[in-house]
């Protein structure tokens, strides 16, 4: 005697609905998860940045010397508040602000991930660290944005002691900064 088992499985209409359903949990989720990973990157940068600062205050301390930190590679620095694309700490043995062949890159730090920026203050593309450890001339105030926008922007002000301290950027630089993101 055979017996008939009901069918099982999902018939189209079922699967579809769940397709439409985990669909829709996806959408909901991906701006939390996006806005987590931008946060994650910013505080990333802002570490980075700090690890960047102490070596080189510290370095002209202990060292005795001139130690420059900008925008830029092992190629040297770029002329520009934008420091994106990476930025380099060297000891400038001969105070000329320039790295020459021979001076010692302490730091190289790559580009951040993408859609975190960091920008200091106008005309601030170089900072000197003297043989003290503070900082030639006045501060200086890192804007640090990514994708989440303008109201999640971080000002850095870096005090001609060395000191680095978190504050609220003004909105112009904050506005500023997350339009320069690509």
């Amino acid at each position: 005697m055979s017996r008939t088992l009901p069918h099982s499985g999902f018939t189209l209409i079922e699967a579809l609905i769940a397709m439409a359903v985990l669909a829709i949990l996806a959408a909901l989720a991906l701006p939390a998860t996006g806005n987590a990973i931008a946060a994650a990157n910013a505080g990333e940068a802002r570490t980075a940045l700090l690890e960047g600062m102490t070596l080189a205050v510290r370095h002209a301390a202990v060292a005795g010397t001139h130690v420059v930190a900008c925008p830029g590679d092992s190629g040297g620095c770029r002329d520009n508040i934008d420091w994106s694309g990476g930025w380099i700490v060297f000891a400038d043995g001969n105070a000329d602000r320039v790295l020459q062949p021979g001076e010692r890159i302490l730091r190289e730090q790559p580009a951040l991930a993408d859609g975190v920026h960091l920008r200091s203050t106008a005309g601030r593309t170089r900072l000197v660290f003297q043989a003290n450890g503070g900082n030639a001339g006045s501060n200086v105030t890192f804007t640090l944005c990514d994708k989440r926008g303008a109201a999640h922007a971080t000002a850095l002000v870096l005090a001609n002691d060395g000191r680095l301290r978190a504050s609220k950027p003004t909105a112009t630089a904050a506005a500023a900064c997350v339009a320069s993101i690509p």
